[in-house]
């Protein structure tokens, strides 16, 4: 629907203003920071994506995402029956096996997802980037992180954007489809809201703000502005869509922060793995330090949390 995207405007002054205010706000403290710190380690995709990623550190990864939080942590805040793991693991497709074997043998249902279509760049032609996704979803994928053609979006080409994305979809299959849409280089806020409602209309279940790999990751205002389209073709469609920031977020406060934003601008039932997930490789650590020390009273040395 191109009207839709053709009266776009975004007062990029009070989107910053109002993300500076979400900077100051303060956040929960003892048991309520605890409840919400174990909020988000449920949303967490626990992420490794190195070019030196072998079968041994997503086996541990698989391990972390399984026991997030050391067993004795979760007994002394009575939550150790709770079932409390990650959202999902995300790895390259060539480590989607791996993950899905590991998983497999931990008697755990966790979901692996895996970056596709030319991750991080964008920059390999449409039919190598479907056969990357459709070998992922093959290989036992049951989440697929694709990234858009930032020049689609720079040029203004929304229709072939949207073909792009629907193809994307169409190539998914069963699997869940987030479409990252590297906001930090799509040039303006608007642009970031239209690539954002183009990504809806083309199917994604999730949208997600970055790679991780660009100089600018998940920022406010862009949050701001990607929760404002997603309010906005729930209330065109009746269809809720999820979103994950992603890139950059490494601290328990941060991410109590992001759960906050999401509460504020779209609500409480977005509050959960199906709809908002948090992108991260080193957050889980400091989450979980928090935690230690909550229950503690002191913080844990580094030999005490086993590594993600």
């Amino acid at each position: 629907e191109l009207g839709w995207i053709s009266k776009v405007y975004v007062n990029r002054p009070a989107v910053v203003r109002h993300a500076e205010q979400i900077k100051k706000w303060k956040t929960v403290k003892g048991n309520w920071q605890a409840a919400w710190l174990l909020k988000a380690v449920t949303c967490i995709d626990l992420t490794t994506l190195s070019g030196d990623d072998t079968p041994s550190n997503v086996q541990r990864l698989c391990f972390k995402a399984k026991h997030p939080i050391r067993e004795d942590l979760l007994k002394a805040l009575d939550m150790h029956d709770k079932g409390i793991t990650v959202a999902a693991v995300c790895v390259y497709p060539a480590r989607v096996s791996d993950a899905v074997n590991t998983l497999k043998a931990a008697g755990c249902n966790i979901p692996v997802a895996s970056v596709a279509a030319g991750f991080p760049s964008g920059q390999t032609p449409l039919e190598t980037k479907l056969t990357e996704i459709r070998l992922a979803v093959e290989y036992g994928a049951r989440e697929i992180d694709i990234v858009i053609s930032r020049s689609l979006v720079l040029t203004g080409q929304w229709e072939g954007l949207y073909e792009e994305i629907r193809l994307c979809r169409a190539a998914c299959g069963e699997a869940h489809m987030k479409t990252i849409l590297a906001t930090g280089e799509l040039g303006s806020l608007a642009n970031v809201y239209k690539a954002s409602m183009i990504a809806m209309m083309a199917g994604s279940d999730f949208i997600k703000t970055s790679t991780g790999k660009e100089v600018e990751n998940a920022t406010f205002p862009v949050g701001i502005v990607m929760m404002r389209a997603i309010k906005e073709y729930y209330w065109q469609t009746g269809y809720k869509v999820g979103f994950k920031p992603a890139g950059g977020i490494r601290t328990a406060k941060e991410a109590i922060t992001w759960l906050m934003l999401v509460k504020e601008e779209l609500g409480v039932e977005w509050l959960t793995p199906e709809l908002f997930r948090l992108g991260a490789s080193s957050l889980l650590g400091d989450i979980e330090q928090q935690i230690f020390y909550h229950v503690t009273g002191s913080y844990a040395l580094q030999h005490e949390l086993a590594m993600a």
